[in-house]
C-alpha cells in the first residue's frame, strides 16, 4: 500500500493538471467584395484579353485605332553552315 499510493498519484496527476477548454468565438469576419465575373482576367500572348467562364455577356470592345504598318525591312540571309558529325552537333566553319 506504500507504494501503490505514490504511483496512483503520479499517474493521476495529469488528469488533474488539465483545464478545461475554454470556447473562443471567432471575430466577425467582413463579407467578401463582390467581383465583376465580366472583368478581364488576363491576356493572351497575341494581347486579347481573356474573361472568365462564368461571363455571360462579353463586354463590347472598342474600336481599335488603326495603326499605320510599316515595311519591316528583310533580315539580311545568313551564311549557310555545314553539320557535320554525331546528330549534326559539330559545325564546320569554312
Amino acid at each position: 500500500m506504500n507504494k501503490v499510493l505514490p504511483i496512483l498519484l503520479l499517474l493521476g496527476s495529469p488528469a488533474l493538471a488539465q483545464t478545461k477548454p475554454t470556447t473562443i468565438k471567432p471575430a466577425a469576419r467582413p463579407a467578401p467584395p463582390a467581383v465583376d465575373a465580366c472583368a478581364p482576367i488576363g491576356r493572351t500572348a497575341k494581347g486579347e484579353l481573356v474573361y472568365s467562364l462564368k461571363c455571360d455577356n462579353l463586354p463590347a470592345l472598342a474600336p481599335a485605332a488603326p495603326q499605320a504598318e510599316a515595311p519591316a525591312a528583310a533580315p539580311a540571309a545568313e551564311p549557310e553552315v555545314r553539320r557535320s558529325g554525331v546528330f549534326g552537333w559539330s559545325y564546320d566553319r569554312r
